[in-house]
């Protein structure tokens, strides 16, 4: 029996189970195998608008409050996000950028114009020491992109011997000359980025051969041990990675997947603020389609790697719509709403359950751009604000680096259009290291709260606290004149009986749970 909701004239119509009210969760509390890598909640920096210069650097003689050129209020929300890994420089930025631009005194930098974005000047005041000195602040191990698409062996092979040797060697001396004594540990090491497209347009035999070749030359100086991630694919060319697992195979630590929720229907992205239901729940059905992208891309690597020895890095994901109207074309600045809220949400659960062999995503981008965890004022009165992403990443912190817990969730579907269903809710579950259960809970209804019981097989629930983010409409969103528009808050409507927690969500609401 089915009840039907009409969004508009043109909107589809969302067909209800009869259950579509009531959910249950079954957690298998002690069958958690893989742990939930902390790189999962990893950012990305590129040289694209805002995001470094005015978001991450306003450079040391700024009226704008810093701590050597970084502005204090970004630097101490990045730390609150206890950010596990930060990628730069890019992007397309990445395979037109040559390091030793960026280097020396500032001055003497070169300036060069930023061709993939907007045409905007760049003047190399946020280099390779600027880059590196900000993980450190933070708390985040650097993911540095090489540029395959316009550098050479030679240049990027430098590069790693400038960032990680401390011999007595012409790069570490250079390092030294300018201000850096003891070398940085790097981790992460991109040979390119998107080589399919902006990254050199090239086939992927043609780039299969060149990351055999750079990889040999980016050598391990010290204790510092690289780890290698190829340029993998774009969400749905799984040729892409077949060739690859075939031709390179286990010579890499990682292949990278990009995944953008984007507006697929009616031509442009479209608004980041003004949308309607339907395009709302369309939104949510594109963002959810990455799981069948992931379980397709996995197979692949399953044929060539069953032991999983080579990771899966979705290193690029999140919403992409038009820029916000009075901003510079191509700068990216988009505003967030509980909308995005959403998409972050349900890509990490996504993201947790394929924890065995996703163990890094980068989501696109760090500050003012895209799908962004803060923002900030670009014509420099020096206000900042914490988006609804942001918040959703700071509620699921307690999973990383946790243990993933199976569970079995049965929910109501909404059918959205005549080829696509999707829950109501979106879930994951994990253990933390003290032995508590966090759980993630998302309501994606518009109308509707969702009576929910939670059993943990193997676990009696004595206590329970929670955070709940959700607000008035899904189109709301937070900014400079009302920053706290949306927040998290303490969440009360849950009771215990038996071990067992039942609880009421209301509507479009994300819920993360701590279990003792």
């Amino acid at each position: 029996m089915n009840k039907t909701l009409s969004i508009s004239l043109l909107a589809v119509v969302f067909a209800y189970t009869a259950e579509a009210q009531d959910a249950k969760i079954t957690i298998q509390a002690n069958q958690g195998t893989n742990k939930i890598k902390k790189e999962i909640y990893g950012q990305f920096a590129e040289h694209l608008g805002s995001c470094i210069y005015g978001g991450l650097w306003v450079g040391k003689n700024s009226p704008i409050p810093n701590t050597d050129g970084y502005r204090n209020d970004v630097l101490q929300a990045l730390k609150e996000l206890q950010v596990p890994v930060l990628r730069w420089p890019g992007g397309c930025f990445a395979d037109e950028y040559h390091w030793r631009d960026g280097i020396g005194p500032t001055e003497e930098r070169p300036k060069l114009q930023n061709n993939n974005w907007g045409g905007t000047i760049e003047d190399n005041s946020f280099g390779t020491h600027e880059f590196l000195n900000l993980c450190e602040l933070i708390g985040a191990e650097p993911y540095i992109s090489g540029n395959v698409g316009s550098g050479s062996v030679q240049e990027l092979a430098q590069w790693v011997e400038y960032m990680t040797s401390d011999a007595n060697t012409p790069m570490a001396n250079l390092r030294r000359k300018n201000g850096r004594e003891k070398a940085w540990n790097v981790k992460y090491l991109g040979i390119g980025n998107e080589s399919w497209g902006c990254g050199g347009n090239m086939t992927p035999e043609y780039y299969s051969d060149l990351y055999r070749r750079y990889a040999i030359y980016c050598r391990n100086f010290g204790n510092n041990q690289l780890y290698k991630v190829a340029s993998g694919a774009s969400d749905y060319d799984y040729t892409w990675t077949k060739v690859l697992m075939n031709k390179i195979g286990s010579r890499m630590n990682g292949i990278s997947l990009h995944y953008y929720t984007v507006k697929t229907w009616e031509g442009s992205k479209g608004s980041a603020t003004i949308f309607n239901d339907d395009e709302y729940y369309r939104t949510l059905g594109k963002c959810l389609e990455i799981e069948d992208v992931i379980n397709k891309h996995c197979a692949i690597m399953d044929e060539k790697d069953p032991d999983k020895k080579v990771d899966l890095l979705v290193d690029e994901w999140g919403t992409w719509w038009d820029e916000e109207p009075g901003t510079i074309r191509g700068h990216l600045y988009q505003q967030n709403t509980m909308r995005d809220a959403f998409v972050a949400a349900l890509s990490l659960n996504i993201f947790q359950r394929h924890t065995d062999r996703i163990k890094m995503a980068n989501i696109a981008q760090i500050v003012n751009v895209l799908q962004s965890m803060i923002l900030t004022d670009t014509k420099g009165s020096g206000h900042m604000v914490l988006t609804p992403t942001y918040h959703i990443f700071n509620m699921y912190k307690p999973f990383q680096e946790s243990t993933y817990l199976p569970l079995e969730t049965q929910c109501g579907n909404m059918k959205i259009s005549e080829t696509l269903t999707i829950p109501t809710i979106s879930t994951s579950a994990a253990k933390t290291a003290d032995g508590q259960i966090v759980v993630s809970i998302a309501n994606i209804d518009l109308q509707k709260q969702q009576e929910i019981e939670i059993k943990t097989e193997g676990y009696k629930a004595k206590n329970v606290i929670a955070q709940i983010l959700t607000s008035k409409n899904i189109t709301d969103y937070n900014d400079f004149s009302h920053p706290e528009t949306i927040k998290p808050t303490t969440f009360k409507n849950i009771s215990i009986r038996n071990g067992n927690i039942k609880m009421k969500i209301p509507a479009k609401s994300i819920v993360v749970l701590r279990i003792s």
